[in-house]
């Protein structure tokens, strides 16, 4: 349960008047710490002036030689956001410069993170006399060392932390060899890259401008969650100021396809909006095309890049949902896992593109680090771990660096690999950690920091507007969070592509009334209609179809009020027919059956079920989610089990069946049927049939097209994307596992009454 906390009362010192600011502004600037108008002004109007940086001055010198020498300079970066703005940021610096210039990131579905021998010998096979790496290299002795063998120097750029010793390269340029306080501290990859690209400008007469890159600067900041201090914030604020009118085409058409308004971008647009799009590249397929993207002056080719993005951005909300409901699923089961220090799940078939997603989620909802493993067929533990506030993760997951195979990161995010063996001790051993960096703090209970209590009706344009001067918020300044007492919840929406959002309508006592956005929010838990509660949110402006409004994003809500539940008496009857399965056919003709897969004559689907007295599971549901829902539609008072369980398949034989439905349905309906009729027709999870599907898109053979509830089948044969057809294969396979889980207990469990506690 999350304690809330009411904000304490700040004196405004007179000081402040010539500020003119809101007096919420100003009370939150003078509770983090800053009390003179000197301060307050400072941070309001950050300044991005230029610090000494050791290492930029040698590398400059060693990149303008291999310009004026005409070397061929690769840039070598990272799959992620932050890598991938890095790597545009450099080779479009680069390009104005006069320079021969290749690039390459690393492909997650084959390569980790990092400089691998391997695959930059071809590289400089080819000609390349100068490595210059960005977001990456801080660790790559061996490739160094190869490269220095080859005669070709290596440039290192990168904020990730350092080890024991130093790569023996040109010369390297990182933030972690400041002091701690220094203005560049703070600065992720992409900013370090800006700051060699700002020292190289400065030296040429050039068509581009330091600040025509701080576009993507933003991006990365933003999407690597640095730490918004000092001259990061400053580069962060202007950054988006320059993405409100950037004139990338990559950019203008994600927007587009997004739905979203660059006009009154914000940082959430970035979180929400395009760094998950361009993780979706990195994650599950090959990042590369990320830098045209970000750089072709091309509109048709910046359209099928983006069209590309935004379909590998579905798939990964898709694997994204699948893995989190596995994760809530195991932490169900094993409740004990909450009382440690910091989550640690794991699992053989979790995709690994997404499980560093689904590990921030973790974190926001349970207010404790969160690592995600999955192991792959050699028996190795690989994933990624999300921190808490205060908690430098990548140090904890250090002082376990025995056990481990391989680790990397920065303070709110780390990877990892470890023998599966090794798990049992690296729980407890990270678990110390944590503690130790923690102290007092870990036993704490969580917490909720209200910035306001507000009336409904003071959530307007001119307070959002007044906020904004606080803005970019992230790491280091969180937004405010305001909170309404004792409102009512009045109507509930689903709304987005997928139907995963939920927009809540509530209103107050003064009858004044407002709505709510609750991201990710179907399947929770929702107050009661008509009961009294508190809820928390953020405030932010938007625009939607070029009109300015208030956003409100939810966050938390409490009950102020118990609501009065009446308690039905009688008891649910439940006749087990598992073993004598012909006795179906002597129920009466008011029983409503339930049947799906090859026994769909049989019955109703689940899609087609009513209300009704007497209830028949003929076939076995895929889940116990399908069971609960059917049940709250039918609300029976006896049900009839008779278990009959569909084959049970392997992925292979799933998709060979699901391939066959789908020649049949290009065949003979036009390539065009229901979502539903699908789902019936393999007695699956919907899901795993949307899983399906896209494998079998990924993997060439035909193209698919979801809306609305219809699938698009289409002969066209759409490009093979092998990286993304191998972690939908592992998310099928854990899917089919606990559908192939769940059938055997309902066939075996000896009493049917606990079939609606299982543990799905």
């Amino acid at each position: 349960m999350t304690r809330w906390l009411s904000p304490t009362p700040v004196h405004i010192p007179p000081s402040f008047a010539d500020l003119n600011l809101h007096p919420l502004v100003a009370q939150t600037l003078l509770r983090r710490g800053l009390t003179t108008p000197e301060a307050a002004r400072g941070f309001l109007q950050a300044d991005s002036a230029s610090a000494p940086f050791p290492g930029i001055e040698p590398a400059v010198e060693r990149i303008s030689a291999a310009i004026r020498n005409k070397e061929t300079i690769c840039v070598w970066g990272d799959f992620d956001v932050d890598g991938q703005t890095s790597t545009t940021l450099l080779v479009q610096t680069f390009r104005a410069l006069g320079a021969k210039v290749v690039y390459y990131i690393p492909i997650r579905g084959k390569e980790n993170h990092g400089v691998h021998v391997e695959t930059l010998k071809p590289i400089l096979d080819n000609g390349a006399t100068l490595i210059v790496t960005c977001d990456t290299g801080i660790s790559a002795h061996e490739a160094v060392d190869y490269a220095n063998s080859r005669g070709v120097d290596v440039v290192i750029t990168d904020h990730h932390d350092l080890g024991e010793t130093l790569p023996n390269a040109k010369a390297i340029v990182n933030p972690k060899l400041l002091p701690a306080n220094h203005t560049l501290a703070n600065l992720a990859g992409v900013g370090v890259a800006y700051k060699l690209a700002e020292a190289l400008i400065t030296n040429y007469q050039l068509p581009i401008t330091a600040d025509d890159l701080l576009d993507l600067v933003a991006l990365g900041l933003i999407a690597d969650v640095a730490l918004l201090k000092g001259e990061t914030r400053s580069l962060a604020q202007k950054g988006i100021a320059q993405l409100r009118v950037t004139k990338r085409l990559g950019l203008r058409v994600i927007a587009e396809l997004a739905g979203t308004s660059l006009e009154t971008l914000t940082e959430e647009t970035i979180g929400f909006t395009f760094a998950p799009r361009l993780n979706a590249l990195g994650r599950l397929g090959d990042a590369n095309p990320a830098v045209e993207l970000l750089t072709t002056t091309d509109p048709a080719r910046a359209r099928v890049l983006a069209a590309q993005i935004e379909g590998l951005n579905s798939q990964r909300r898709l694997l994204t949902s699948q893995v989190t409901e596995a994760a809530e699923a195991q932490l169900r089961e094993h409740p004990e896992l909450l009382n440690e220090s910091a989550l640690v799940l794991s699992h053989a078939h979790w995709p690994g593109g997404v499980v560093g997603i689904v590990a921030n989620r973790l974190v926001d909802r349970y207010h404790k680090p969160a690592i995600l493993l999955t192991e792959s067929d050699d028996g190795i533990l690989r994933g990624s771990a999300r921190s808490v506030e205060g908690l430098h993760i990548t140090e904890a997951i250090a002082s376990q660096k025995n056990i481990l195979l391989g680790f990397g990161g920065h303070p709110m995010a780390a990877g990892m690999s470890l023998p599966k063996e090794k798990l049992g001790e690296f729980r407890k051993g990270l678990g110390r950690a944590v503690e130790k960096q923690l102290g007092a703090r870990i036993s704490e209970e969580p917490t909720l920091q209200i910035d306001a209590w507000l009336n409904l009706d003071e959530t307007n344009l001119a307070l959002a507007d007044a906020l904004e001067m606080l803005a970019p918020f992230g790491a280091g300044n969180p937004k405010l969070t305001l909170a309404s007492r004792g409102v009512t919840l009045k109507a509930v929406t689903e709304i987005g592509k997928t139907r995963e959002h939920l927009r809540l309508n509530v209103e107050d006592d003064r009858g004044d009334s407002q709505s709510l956005l609750w991201w990710n929010g179907v399947g929770e838990t929702l107050p009661q209609a008509d009961t009294k509660f508190d809820v928390a949110y953020s405030l932010r402006a938007s625009s939607y179809r070029g009109q300015r409004q208030v956003t409100l994003q939810f966050e938390e809500f409490r009950v102020a009020e118990e609501k009065i539940v009446e308690v039905q008496t009688g008891r649910l009857e439940i006749r087990d027919w598992r073993l004598e399965t012909g006795r179906v056919d002597s129920l009466g003709a008011d029983v409503l059956i339930w049947a799906e897969g090859s026994e769909k004559a049989r019955g109703k689907s689940r899609f087609e079920l009513n209300q009704a007295n007497e209830l028949a599971i003929y076939t076995t549901p895929p889940s116990v989610t399908e069971l609960r829902k059917a049940l709250e539609i039918i609300q029976p008072k006896i049900i009839n089990v008779f278990a009959v369980a569909p084959a049970e398949e392997k992925p292979e034989a799933f998709l060979t069946r699901l391939a066959g439905l789908c020649k049949y349905t290009l065949a003979q309906r036009n390539g065009q049927v229901n979502l539903q009729e699908l789902v019936v027709a393999m007695a699956a999870r919907e899901n795993a049939v949307r899983i399906g599907l896209e494998w079998l898109a990924a993997g060439g053979q035909l193209s698919v097209m979801f809306e609305d509830g219809q699938i698009i089948l289409s002969a066209e044969r759409q490009e093979k994307n092998p990286y993304l057809q191998a972690e939908l294969f592992v998310a099928l396979r854990g899917m089919l596992d606990e559908m192939s889980a769940f059938r055997n207990f309902f066939a075996t469990t000896p009493t049917l009454d606990g079939l609606l506690h299982w543990k799905n």
